[in-house]
């Protein structure tokens, strides 16, 4: 590959936001939204460029092949298909190797599945044993395969309206007083879900404070008690200006009251701003948060699916 034979940040951003929800194309204005997904497109051709960058991934990740294995490519896939492909690990443990198809030319369709696995040979030095890509589409086009996250999102105005149990309230989160507690409750989860592990974790703690600086860091009380978090930071996700959800946790014993769709509601009407859209990502097989969020009026707009690779 060449530089010549590289699409330019803009084009990528004008792929991407072809594979959005039609749903979202009213959330923002198109030219500010193609320049923050160009933005974020700027580092998949520097990483499809720089051997002194792929050479830094290699030394930090030692995963065994050379620096320029870590490359990311432009790679032809079929008819009018390219794909910006990434080699990624989870949780950057080198043991969890997998493909990213970071953007396509165009929406990827269930016909394209098997040449984008025989697009996957470029990272054969890592055999990764599956691929993630994107896609708007509604679940059921993709049912044969496991789901990653889910992008749930509206706009901050849509999401105000809700219905607030009485007792339900939050007030700005000040120090890590509740951090334990948290951890607590995550850990209390996870003993009940074993697949919840896989499904969310809780913030860290310097992600806490990180938050709490932002002043968008909230505690949850139900009854004047404090019975949660909730909180988002402000950044580009999807090339819209969001509110990204960082944590949306209910401590064991408010459990079961149904409350956990009234902290979108909550949450929207704490948060200033009329253009920005409250969103957040969450696991495909997380029913009880994605009918939560869904309920509060925040609209599936698409997420990751995997692909095993043989």
């Amino acid at each position: 590959m060449t530089l010549s034979d590289l699409p330019t940040a803009a084009d990528l951003a004008r792929f991407s936001l072809a594979a959005q929800h039609p749903l979202t194309l009213n959330w923002a204005d198109t030219s500010e939204r193609l320049s923050r997904l160009a933005g974020g497109h700027v580092f998949d051709l520097q990483l499809a460029t720089d051997l002194d960058l792929a050479g830094q991934r290699a030394a930090f990740l030692n995963a065994g092949p050379a620096a320029p294995e870590y490359l990311n490519h432009w790679v032809y896939v079929h008819s009018d298909l390219h794909a910006m492909l990434s080699i990624r690990f989870k949780g950057l443990d080198v043991s969890k190797p997998f493909m990213e198809v970071s953007v396509t030319s165009r929406p990827v369709v269930p016909a394209d599945l098997a040449a984008l696995c025989a697009a996957a040979q470029v990272y054969h030095a890592f055999r990764p044993p599956r691929l993630r890509f994107w896609s708007a589409a509604p679940q059921t086009v993709w049912a044969d395969l496991a789901p990653d996250r889910r992008v749930l999102a509206a706009p901050l105005p849509d999401l105000r309206g809700g219905a607030v149990p009485g007792g339900l309230t939050l007030r700005p989160t000040v120090d890590a007083a509740q951090y334990a507690e948290a951890c607590a409750a995550y850990a209390s989860v996870d003993a009940d879900h074993p697949g919840h592990p896989e499904q969310a974790r809780i913030l860290s703690e310097d992600d806490l404070h990180k938050t709490i600086a932002a002043g968008t860091m909230f505690d949850v009380l139900w009854q004047g008690q404090w019975a949660g978090y909730v909180g988002t930071q402000a950044y580009s996700q999807l090339g819209l200006d969001a509110q990204v959800i960082q944590e949306v946790l209910l401590a064991p014993h408010v459990r079961g009251r149904r409350l956990g769709t009234a902290l979108s509601t909550l949450l929207a009407r704490h948060l200033p701003g009329e253009r920005q859209v409250l969103s957040g990502t969450i696991h495909g097989h997380n029913r009880g948060a994605l009918q939560a969020a869904r309920g509060a009026g925040r609209h599936d707009v698409g997420g990751w699916w995997w692909v095993p690779l043989g």
